[in-house]
């Protein structure tokens, strides 16, 4: 069958013997797919994932060092808009079920056919055409949603000097976006538009109904158009934004890019208390789109010098140096320590340090944990928990995909060069 496009799917399962057979006995583009990676293991997948982008990943559940659930939660900080597919056996599937949030396409339950597989992936394409035909979709202007229509005003003009009198909450009522008098969330603007090859800025109105179906999934939220740009007013708590809004803004940019082919440009305001204050957060997310190169960003990011890029990796590297022996240490976690979004970090690292955050961890605890073997006091296992490693496997399997031994192996060669020194 003659397929247009091809979206492209990793392989991830420790069997190897499985694992071989899918990835060579499958006619991959046959139904709709193009290999472009397969790992034995949840931190090799993750590293493919981050490395080719793909539309798909195909895991297992259950795999040393990274289990297929907590691939996907690292996954979804990463590339949210990555569909998860998940080789299980029948005893793991309400263990499953728990990571329905990370995108979870399809659960494939062991043992399992080259047909079997077949058939299930011929119903992931379906399922991935309809999320980019959705995405891709023009909605009809004039049968928006009515609170879209409603709530434009408040953030296009300025109502702050009506707080007081309690008009502002009972329009917001009125027209949905609040549900009642109880109701007192936390609000943030984001604008979004599209940038074409030669440079130009400018997005349709439907762009408005295809960040609306990605911002539903994760926040309260209302989108409207205007002059070429889509004007989002998310609801919540800061716990809520703090977790899900830099999944969110990455997720529209990297699927406008799948899905339109088009480069995406998104700026997040300050979180404000009061309905009052949308029209600042506008204003100032409308100011920040002007300036600046990157796809994403977030106010809050831009405010301290002690957040410009070059200086922001500086102290990405010096943070990680202190806390890499952290088991829980993670972009996110990294990124609170330093008050910057998980988006802005990102790039930083990748742009100032030319590697990706896990990459520069795995380097700086490979670099620790060499300089504690020379220790002959320090066993290989006191030395993983040193480096950040709860399982002593894991540690290994790094440390000689990194310096090209094993632990062992590299002491003993310390030992000897030392040994022959001294004579």
């Amino acid at each position: 069958m003659a397929v247009k496009n091809l979206y492209t799917v990793v392989v991830a399962d420790d069997e190897d013997e499985l694992r071989e057979a899918v990835c060579t006995m499958i006619p991959w583009e046959e139904y709709g797919f193009c290999l472009v990676g397969s790992a034995s293991n949840g931190l090799d997948a993750l590293q493919l994932v981050e490395k080719h982008e793909p539309d798909l990943l195909l895991t297992d559940i259950r795999m040393p060092f990274i289990s297929g659930i907590e691939l996907a939660r690292q996954v979804r900080e990463v590339r949210p808009a990555i569909n998860i597919a998940f080789l299980s056996g029948y005893d793991d599937f309400e263990y499953a079920k728990q990571a329905i949030q990370y995108n979870i396409i399809s659960y494939m339950l062991k043992p399992l056919t080259i047909e079997g597989i077949g058939a299930e992936l011929r119903i992931i394409r379906q399922k991935i055409d309809a999320q980019f035909e959705l995405f891709r979709q023009a909605s009809k202007v004039e049968g928006a949603d009515m609170r879209a229509a409603m709530v434009m005003p408040l953030v296009l003009d300025d109502y702050a000097h009506m707080e007081e009198s309690g008009q502002i909450e009972t329009y917001a009522q009125q027209c949905g976006l609040l549900r009642d008098e109880k109701d007192r969330p936390y609000y943030t603007v984001m604008v979004s538009t599209l940038q074409e090859e030669d440079g130009s800025r400018g997005a349709p109105p439907s762009f408005v109904a295809s960040v609306d179906s990605l911002a539903g999934k994760y926040l309260r939220s209302v989108s409207f158009f205007t002059s070429g740009r889509v004007v989002t007013v998310l609801l919540g708590n800061p716990s809520d934004f703090e977790e899900y809004l830099h999944i969110l803004a990455d997720e529209i940019v990297q699927m406008a890019s799948r899905v339109l082919g088009k480069g995406c440009r998104i700026r997040v305001s300050h979180i404000v208390r009061t309905l009052g204050e949308i029209h600042g957060a506008y204003r100032e997310a409308m100011e920040a789109l002007g300036h600046g190169d990157g796809r994403i960003q977030f106010i809050s990011d831009l405010a301290p010098a002690v957040k410009g890029g070059n200086l922001l990796c500086k102290r990405a590297i010096d943070t990680i140096s202190q806390h890499y022996m952290d088991a829980n240490l993670s972009l996110v976690s990294l990124s609170a320590m330093l008050d910057v979004s998980p988006n802005h970090l990102s790039a930083c690292i990748k742009k100032y340090a030319g590697e990706t955050f896990i990459n520069m961890l795995i380097r700086k605890r490979m670099e620790a944990a060499k300089e504690l073997l020379a220790n002959p006091d320090f066993k290989i296992q006191d030395i993983a928990q040193r480096c950040g490693y709860t399982d002593q496997h894991y540690f290994s399997y790094c440390f000689k995909k990194y310096c090209g031994k094993s632990p062992n192996a590299l002491r003993r060669r310390m030992e000897a060069e030392k040994g022959s020194e001294g004579k």
